[in-house]
């Protein structure tokens, strides 16, 4: 029993100096994107403008920030920002859902780790009781969407389509969402066919 909590403390102690000599930290997206681009796909220098939603007009500075980012990820893949002489339009949404608890959290989901408690055992000793007690507390956990649309303004048609999913325990979403993005972009103008996994590490 001596040894089973020796190890488990060397265990423990050793993963939190791992992370705490880490100075980047992992942004890993679900990406899945499609294309369709009537003529040439854009090439360096295509000029585009942004287009929003009603409701993304309603809350005018949250999607500045937004586009900001987006226009910084597009010119990494060669697109332009100029409104009047745009060939395409940009549409980009990005939503953040908070989970109180992590998705694998349970009442019980093994010794230490499970809500406050009374346990009753028995051995060769005769039976026992006592009171358990969680190693942690639940955090938020953050469930991140990114969906980036590009439309031919000739002809009205959506030609490239890309989204991201990402989630985590990180609540810094101007931090999280220019990794997202760049993953999303990942392969532009012609991305690989169905969903993959993008990783894109970040300072902490």
């Amino acid at each position: 029993m001596r040894r089973a909590l020796v190890a488990i403390v060397l265990i423990a102690a050793t993963a939190f100096f791992m992370t705490g000599c880490s100075t980047v930290r992992l942004v890993d997206s679900d990406v899945t994107a499609f294309y369709g681009w009537k003529a040439a796909p854009p090439g360096p220098g295509t000029p585009y403008r942004f287009e929003r939603l009603p409701s993304q007009q309603a809350v005018g500075s949250q999607q500045d920030l937004v586009e900001g980012l987006t226009r910084t990820a597009l010119a990494k893949v060669g697109m332009e920002l100029n409104s009047p002489i745009a060939r395409y339009s940009v549409q980009v949404v990005a939503n953040t859902q908070v989970v109180e608890r992590y998705p694998y959290d349970s009442p019980y989901d093994g010794f230490g780790f499970g809500a406050p408690g009374v346990f009753v055992g028995g051995g060769n000793r005769g039976a026992s009781v006592g009171l358990s007690f969680p190693l942690r507390f639940s955090e938020p956990y953050y469930k991140r969407d990114l969906t980036l649309l590009m439309r031919d303004l000739g002809t009205n048609q959506v030609v490239f389509e890309t989204r991201a999913l990402h989630d985590g325990v990180w609540g810094d979403t101007l931090a999280v969402l220019p990794a997202m993005l760049d993953s999303a972009l990942r392969g532009f103008p012609q991305p690989p066919a169905g969903t993959r996994r993008v990783n894109v590490e970040i300072p902490r």
